[in-house]
């Protein structure tokens, strides 16, 4: 495996929780622990009916959606498993998946999008194939690319 790797993961952007229920999520989330209720995002193509909360507050603020399906018939179901997928933040979206390509990682289909929070995103699959022998090894792992203040944050924290 190359060593120069042309991107940093730079920190968490996000945990994704999914069930049955949203309110159920946020009574734990919001209510009990007490988490900020920013916004919600709804996709049919994705299934999903989402509540983005956050901890923590500027540029490590840390997402936590709460995500139920929109039809509990179909895929992808967001609720399955329960903890659904962690994001990064990484400073070179666009450099970390040509890269990571390149060493044989898979990531799910759809390339880079806009995610619900705005940001670029791709997903790299949970399961390896015979084409990408390299998976998260049966993480859903988001790839976030970070806004230049997130990126500027880290760098500052780096070099304290």
């Amino acid at each position: 495996m190359s060593t120069s790797r042309p991107f940093s993961i730079l920190g968490i952007q996000q945990i994704a929780v999914g069930g049955a229920s949203k309110q159920k999520l946020r009574g734990f989330w919001v209510d009990l622990l007490g988490l900020k209720y920013r916004d919600t995002f709804v996709s049919e193509s994705e299934n999903v009916d989402e509540d983005i909360c956050e901890m923590g507050s500027g540029p490590f603020a840390v997402e936590v959606d709460l995500m139920q399906p929109l039809d509990i018939e179909k895929r992808p179901r967001v609720d399955k498993p329960a903890l659904n997928h962690v994001g990064l933040w990484v400073d070179d979206l666009t450099s970390a998946v040509a890269w990571l390509s390149e060493q044989g990682l898979r990531f799910t289909p759809g390339g880079i999008r806009k995610g619900a929070a705005g940001h670029d995103v791709c997903f790299i699959h949970p399961v390896a194939n015979e084409e990408f022998p390299l998976s998260a090894e049966g993480v859903l792992v988001e790839l976030v690319q970070a806004p230049d203040t997130v990126i500027h944050a880290y760098q500052v924290l780096a070099d304290a």
